[in-house]
C-alpha cells in the first residue's frame, strides 16, 4: 500500500509500506477514505518529540470501510463506514471502565512505534485497527464522513477541554490557539452553555472561523487579550482558559489570562520541561490546572447528534483538500501556516 513514513524531522516520505494485516481476532482491517493531518503531528515532524521509529506510518485520524475482520469482531463487519479514536483502547480494563480510554492499559496511540512497539498509523490506503468492537463507532448514515472523521479526535478533544473548563451560562472565557482543536473547544464550550468566549490567535484566517463558530476574535498580534479579558470583567480576568496550543508562550499566556481561583484546561501537546509559571504563582492564584490526553472514545457517540443536526459548519475547517499523494506538501503548508491553511485533509 502508499502511505505516509517518518524519516526524521520535517522529513515524511510517500512510499510503498506493508499491507496492515490481523494480528488478533478482535483486529480489522479498514480501508482509509479520509485521514488528516494534526497539530500533534506537528511535534513529531518539527522533532520536539522524539523516538519514533524510522518507517512508521504517520497519522492518527481517519474514516474508512472495514474490508476485514478478526473471528471475534461481533459488532461490525466489512463495508461498515467507521470512524476511529485516536488512540486504541480494549474496552475491558480499568481505564477502560473508567472511561479514560486515552490511558488503556492495551491501547496505543496511532502511529507511534518506538523500537518496533507500538501501532502503525493511518495516513495510509489501510490501517489495522485493534480491538474494534470497543474502539470503533459505525457512522450513521446521514453522517458524512469528511465530518465523521472529526468525532475521534479534534471534535472530542475541543469538547474534552470546554468540559475540564467547568462552563458556566454567566462566566467569561477565552481559547488559546485557533487551530482545529481550539476551534472545536469553542464549540464545545457553546453546546456546555458558555456564552462569552474570546478565541485568540494571530492568523486573519482562523480568527474569522473562530468567529463564525461563536467566538469573539482577539489578533494577539493587534491587541493584549489580558487587557480585554481584565477590561470585560471588572479586572479579574477569565474564568476558564482553554489551551490548545501546547508551547511555553501560550501556557504563559493561559496563566496570565485567568482569574485567581479560574480553570486552566489544557490539550495542547507540551515538550517543554517546565511549566511557565512557578508553584507559587499557582498557588498565589489558586489555580486549578488540567491536562492530559482527551479520552476520545468517551466522548464520540455523545457528540453524534450535534454532527447530525449539521448546527455548526463544521466542514469550513477544512482548507485544504488533497490526494495522499500530496501528503508532504500537506505537512509543509501546515507547518508553515501557508495559504491559510487550517486542516489538510487527505484522500488515498
Amino acid at each position: 500500500m502508499k502511505a505516509l513514513t517518518f524519516h526524521g524531522p520535517e522529513q515524511i516520505v510517500y512510499e510503498t509500506a506493508p499491507d496492515p494485516e490481523l494480528l488478533s481476532n478482535s483486529d480489522v482491517i479498514v480501508k482509509v477514505r479520509h485521514t488528516a493531518i494534526c497539530g500533534s503531528d506537528l511535534h513529531v515532524y518539527h522533532g520536539r518529540e522524539t523516538g519514533l521509529d524510522c518507517g512508521v506510518v504517520m497519522g492518527h485520524e481517519f474514516v474508512g470501510e472495514i474490508v476485514e475482520t478478526g473471528s471475534e469482531v461481533k459488532s461490525l463487519k466489512p463495508g461498515d463506514l467507521v470512524v476511529s479514536p485516536f488512540t486504541s483502547n480494549c474496552g475491558s480494563c480499568f481505564y477502560c471502565l473508567s472511561q479514560l480510554t486515552c490511558r488503556c492499559e492495551h491501547g496505543n496511540l496511532y502511529g507511534w512505534m518506538e523500537d518496533g512497539v507500538g501501532l502503525q498509523g493511518a495516513q495510509s490506503e489501510f490501517v489495522r485497527a485493534p480491538f474494534a468492537d470497543a474502539s470503533l463507532v459505525k457512522l450513521p448514515k446521514d453522517i458524512d464522513a469528511e465530518t465523521g472523521l472529526f468525532l475521534g479526535d479534534i471534535m472530542a478533544t475541543g469538547y474534552f477541554i470546554a468540559d475540564m473548563a467547568e462552563i458556566q451560562p454567566s462566566g467569561v472565557y477565552a481559547v488559546v490557539g485557533c487551530g482545529p482543536v481550539g476551534m472545536m473547544a469553542v464549540v464545545g464550550a457553546r453546546e456546555l452553555g458558555a456564552e462569552q468566549i474570546y478565541a485568540i490567535d494571530g492568523v486573519p484566517e482562523r480568527l474569522k472561523l473562530a468567529e463564525s463558530f461563536g467566538a469573539i476574535p482577539i489578533n494577539y498580534l493587534k491587541q493584549d487579550p489580558c487587557d480585554i479579558l481584565r477590561t470585560v470583567t471588572q479586572g479579574r480576568g477569565a474564568d476558564s482558559v482553554m489551551e490548545a496550543v501546547g508551547s511555553p508562550a501560550a501556557g504563559k499566556l493561559a496563566y496570565e489570562l485567568v482569574r485567581p481561583g479560574g480553570v486552566i484546561s489544557v490539550a495542547g501537546v507540551h515538550t517543554a520541561n517546565h511549566f511557565p509559571f512557578s508553584p507559587a504563582q499557582a498557588y498565589d492564584k489558586n489555580l486549578t490546572y488540567k491536562v492530559g490526553r482527551c479520552p476520545a472514545r468517551k466522548y464520540m457517540e455523545k457528540l453524534l447528534p450535534l454532527v447530525q443536526q449539521k448546527k455548526y459548519d463544521l466542514s469550513s475547517i477544512i482548507s485544504h483538500r488533497l490526494p495522499l499523494s500530496q501528503g508532504v506538501h500537506g505537512y509543509n503548508i501546515f507547518a508553515s501556516k501557508k495559504d491559510g491553511c487550517t486542516k489538510v485533509m487527505l484522500t488515498p
